[in-house]
């Protein structure tokens, strides 16, 4: 058997910078004193003129990117998630998103995976954070195919994107004749007995849970949603409608995550079982990331579980 190739996502997103930029000169590139860890620093070193160091000042990065952005320029701004979400939350919604400005946020080591940095670092908050602004889309790459074309996809969009990355290598699961567009689902498994929708690195590990339900006879449709404002109700009322049951898994909180977004929509639409997997309103903790998803349930067994109590449910 072949290795599987790992990855991760900020690799990417790093890169994508970088190839874009040899293509189209209409947009610059800021971080906060962290180009190394977001992967900036390889677009510094190709175009040194359009890339400024705000230093460890985040929100002033992001209005230094708001007053950019208003004179016509495209700019992508980065640190770590918990601090363009969390220490520069009021830049982002004032002076970003309530102007509707062209910002494209690019937020590294997202969630628990951040491993040994810790509970301060670990932002499994964001993605609820980023929900609440008007007009802000969201987008959650399950690899690293996916997170260079959300990247050009960003970088194409009229407005706002959160774009979220993660620390950890993770499995390719793309090929590269893979196709994204903002704000539509891809199933990548059929099956009538029950939905999995999963998001980041979760979409590999609900791969490895349609597997082990189908050992068992249990055929689990499995959608991947990476954006995740706005989301594709299309598909998910679809696979409400046709399996009766969903279960969400997402390396965030299971508070205003993906999981609170699909519920929200299908209480009032279309009413099934509906099981979240996620950080279940805790801080995490220093650790080396493979054992952390391990022991907060992040994993394809952890999943297999929750499918297993939504059959019930349907009952």
């Amino acid at each position: 058997m072949s290795e599987i190739k790992t990855v991760a996502t900020r690799a990417a997103y790093g890169q994508a910078l970088v190839d874009l930029g040899k293509k189209r000169d209409d947009f610059i590139v800021l971080d906060a004193d962290l180009a190394a860890a977001t992967q900036t620093g390889k677009f510094k070193k190709e175009f040194p003129e359009r890339f400024y160091d705000c230093g460890i000042a985040e929100q002033n990065m992001m209005s230094i990117a708001a007053g950019i952005a208003a004179t016509g320029k495209k700019v992508f701004c980065s640190s770590f998630a918990m601090f363009a979400a969390g220490r520069a939350f009021e830049q982002v919604r004032n002076s970003i998103g309530y102007p509707h400005l062209n910002v494209i946020i690019g937020a590294t080591h997202a969630g628990i995976s951040v491993g040994e940095d810790g509970a301060t670092h670990q932002c499994n908050e964001d993605i609820a954070l980023m929900r609440t602004i008007p007009g802000m889309t969201i987008i959650n790459p399950a690899d690293v195919t996916e997170a260079a074309l959300a990247v050009e996809a960003a970088l194409e969009h009229d407005g706002p994107v959160y774009l979220r990355f993660g620390r950890l290598a993770v499995p390719v699961v793309f090929g590269d004749d893979y196709k994204f567009e903002i704000g539509k689902g891809v199933e990548l498994k059929t099956g009538n007995d029950v939905t999995i929708i999963a998001t980041g690195l979760m979409v590999n590990e609900a791969l490895i849970a349609h597997d082990l339900l189908k050992e068992e006879g249990i055929n689990a449709r499995v959608i991947n949603i990476a954006t995740i404002k706005p989301f594709d109700k299309e598909i998910v009322l679809k696979a409400a409608k046709e399996t009766g049951a969903i279960v969400t898994a997402e390396e965030h909180s299971v508070i205003g995550g993906l999981g609170s977004a699909v519920a929200e929509y299908l209480s009032e639409e279309y009413p099934v079982p509906i099981l979240k997997l996620g950080v279940y309103d805790e801080f995490g903790h220093s650790g080396p990331a493979v054992k952390l998803l391990d022991e907060f349930g992040l994993r394809a067994v952890n999943i297999k579980e929750k499918v297993l109590k939504a059959i019930e449910l349907k009952k």
